[in-house]
């Protein structure tokens, strides 16, 4: 079975809102929310990858040495299996836009999970649910 080996970010905005961008029409899984991100290149590590695909899907701007490491989801689909690690990231120059996805919006930690999104990422949404309720109950 194949690997794919893929970086995604939770970007967090001051409110404590994720950023979540919507697949576009014609790619595998169109039309589900997920984190952005993307495949990591050969030679690559994974916060520069993420960093690229930040730019690339949404215009912007992320210091490689700025993404945290938050956890990570391993999940096998039909045809290949997906590793992904998710990383915080809560400094960014520039204003998300939709450049390569279908549409972005921010949400709150609890609104995750009303949104359609790849089976790969429940476990993420389930992590940082946790922790926003762990840090709320403090």
């Amino acid at each position: 079975m194949r690997l794919v080996l893929v970086a995604a970010a939770a970007l967090i905005d001051e409110a404590g809102h994720i950023l979540v961008t919507q697949r576009p029409p014609g790619k595998a899984m169109a039309g589900l929310w997920e984190f952005p991100g993307g495949k990591i290149e050969a030679g690559e590590t994974p916060e520069v990858a993420l960093c690229r695909e930040l730019f690339e899907e949404i215009g912007v701007t992320v210091d490689p040495a700025t993404p945290e490491p938050l956890t990570f989801a391993s999940h096998t689909y039909d045809d290949f299996h997906l590793m992904m690690p998710l990383f915080a990231v809560r400094r960014w120059t520039g204003t998300p836009r939709t450049k390569e996805v279908a549409d972005l919006k921010f949400v709150a930690p609890l609104a995750l999970s009303l949104l359609e999104m790849p089976a790969a990422d429940a476990p993420l949404v389930q992590f940082i649910q946790s922790i926003f309720t762990d840090i709320s109950a403090t």
